[in-house]
């Protein structure tokens, strides 16, 4: 045989097998023809469509006895909509279950397709490295938009997992990047008048206040994700006359997330092994979110810190309008501005003479080779071949003062970007160090650049905090990181004393971890690995970590997603050479031996 067939998301997908050339490679492809016809492909064929049955009438039936419900209510009391009617669907028992069997009706092909195509390039022996690339391109195209779809039909905590996902450049595939960059501020609101009943209720609830005493107007959406979504509203003269952003929790979010944390682990047990800690730690941080008073304390006080900073006329934190907030109802200062990447390209956009497809076009390319590259990201391609290929076809009938103009410009931005990635780091490592107050999820999306020139810092309700210990400990690691002549005991030492443990204690392996975690995976590049999570598992697959501290986790996190940011900006970073000179101040204002503290947080008495 020279193709062999199998059945992918409902469509017969032929994929050529390599003629045979010995007995042997005769007898292996004649054992993978008979492995598609094992019963077990079409066994998973009949229970997706099973499984695709059920939900839709389980969804029917539901949908049914909720209208008749709803029906029964508002005939007999019509007000009790505005309060009952929307909880009914999360109120429904059966919503877990649903939710569940619509997920899986559309992940559990995409996860067959998965393992079979690596069962297939194992027992197939395809050694063609292109051709092996291929395959997984072509795989990823595939399915990215499928994974979108099924986002957008389930919300809640798939949101925010492709929210991840997409400012995780260095991590994910990029046609997963592309296709889920959609979601960082652009999924589908809520009907206007639905979100208006919550704040109504909210307000009435919290200050017996309707609507119309607290707001002028209230209409434009200014965003929606996962959680919740955020309105411009201008308050009424009674409360300020300011133009404000009021962020509202859709209903039972937080009854919705933890179901939805359910769906997900078992996707992990059966198609992301790997995952489970880091939806652990997702977990616990997300969990913290469905209390909009919260967010408001730590809005407060973030600005404060950031106040009496030395970016003080850099960056700005909106101010939270806590006398109206409640826990599905945040009111904060308005910043007018645009989202950090959105500026960028609409920069570059200009250079291009306002062809914004093509800037995003480049920006991607851009992002792409820079990731794809086995190298740190340091060499430098001439600047003038760097134009060229940025001013593609319209280089040709350029003259050389046109050219320069477009030269002037490229490097204009590109300073600019830069500065302002700088920025982002020097204000969020002084939050670490300095205050030990941050934000645990700068996703593109928080980031905006205002129209005053400052960079507007926006959604702390994944504010983290560190402990005297913390920031002192991660501060040793970080400066031992950062020095030009690297020490690996004093890595290793520094470590350990922040609560790391390996199996062997291999010095020379928890120097990479740290690098890795704090700084960049570099390194992991040099030696051949894609992604930041298959230079984990080599270094796992030597002297595996035993131990690793809470705090250092989410600090770690924070880490990666500005290294996804500057992918997103064509920019390699190193969080170390960033943070190091705010991890020196740390110590030397505290001036304390961290041998004075162990893991318990708790003074140890100087003998």
């Amino acid at each position: 045989h020279t193709h062999t067939s199998f059945i992918s998301c409902g469509k017969i997908v032929s994929m050529p097998i390599a003629h045979a050339t010995t007995p042997r490679s005769c007898r292996r492809h004649h054992y993978l023809h008979r492995y598609l016809q094992l019963p077990v492909i079409w066994l998973l064929c009949v229970v997706w469509i099973i499984i695709s049955t059920a939900a839709t009438a389980t969804s029917a039936d539901n949908f049914l006895s909720s209208w008749q419900l709803r029906s029964t209510l508002t005939q007999a009391n019509p007000t009790l909509y505005t309060t009952i009617g929307e909880r009914e669907q999360a109120t429904n028992p059966l919503e877990p279950t649903i939710r569940a069997l619509k997920f899986w009706r559309r992940v559990a092909p995409i996860v067959v397709h998965y393992k079979f195509t690596e069962y297939w390039l194992k027992v197939a022996h395809i050694g063609d490295k292109k051709k092996r690339y291929d395959t997984w391109e072509k795989l990823h195209a595939a399915h990215a938009p499928t994974g979108l779809k099924c986002i957008l039909e389930l919300r809640g905590l798939f949101v925010k997992i492709g929210q991840v996902m997409s400012s995780r450049a260095d991590f994910i595939p990029r046609q997963y990047v592309d296709v889920f960059s959609e979601l960082q501020d652009s999924v589908p609101p809520w009907e206007t008048d639905r979100v208006k009943r919550i704040v109504q209720q909210s307000l009435m609830d919290s200050q017996g206040l309707t609507i119309e005493d607290v707001f002028e107007s209230f209409d434009e959406v200014l965003g929606s994700a996962s959680i919740g979504q955020v309105h411009k509203a201008k308050l009424t003269p009674e409360f300020g006359g300011e133009t404000v952003a009021v962020k509202v929790m859709h209903p039972n979010a937080e009854t919705r997330f933890r179901n939805d944390f359910k769906i997900f682990r078992t996707l992990c047990k059966v198609a992301l092994p790997g995952w489970d800690p880091i939806l652990r730690e997702l977990e616990m941080q997300m969990m913290t979110e469905f209390d909009y008073t919260n967010e408001g304390q730590n809005l407060l006080q973030v600005g404060k810190n950031m106040a009496k900073s030395p970016y003080a006329n850099k960056v700005k934190v909106p101010y939270p309008m806590l006398d109206l907030c409640s826990k599905n109802l945040l009111v904060m200062e308005y910043l007018e501005g645009k989202k950090l990447a959105t500026s960028i390209e609409e920069n570059l956009s200009s250079i291009l003479g306002g062809d914004k497809l093509m800037a995003r076009k480049v920006l991607k390319a851009k992002q792409q080779a820079l990731f794809e590259s086995k190298h740190s990201g340091n060499q430098k391609k001439g600047f003038l071949k760097d134009l060229n290929d940025i001013l593609g076809e319209s280089n040709i009938s350029m003259s050389v003062l046109e050219k320069a103009a477009k030269a002037r410009m490229l490097m204009t931005m590109t300073r600019d970007a830069r500065n302002k990635l700088s920025l982002l780091l020097d204000a969020t490592g002084h939050q670490i160090f300095n205050d030990g107050l941050y934000n645990g999820d700068p996703h593109p999306g928080n980031i905006l650049v205002l129209e005053c020139g400052r960079l507007g810092l926006i959604d702390y309700g994944q504010t983290r905090s560190l402990t005297k210990h913390d920031r002192l400990a991660l501060a040793a690691v970080v400066c031992a990181l950062g020095r030009k002549s690297i020490d690996i005991h004093e890595i290793t030492t520094a470590m350990n004393k922040f609560g790391f443990h390996s199996r062997d204690n291999n010095e020379e392996n928890i120097a990479k971890f740290a690098a890795l975690y704090f700084d960049s995976d570099a390194a992991g590049k040099r030696l051949g690995y894609a992604t930041p999570q298959k230079y984990l598992q080599h270094l796992n697959s030597i002297d595996p970590m035993v131990e690793v501290p809470d705090p250092a986790v989410f600090v770690a996190r924070t880490s990666f997603l500005f290294r996804g940011l500057g992918a997103l900006l064509q920019q390699q970073l190193h969080t170390s050479q960033h943070w190091k000179k705010h991890a020196k101040i740390a110590i030397d204002a505290k001036g304390e031996d961290l041998q004075l503290y162990n893991l318990g947080m708790t003074p140890i008495a100087n003998e």
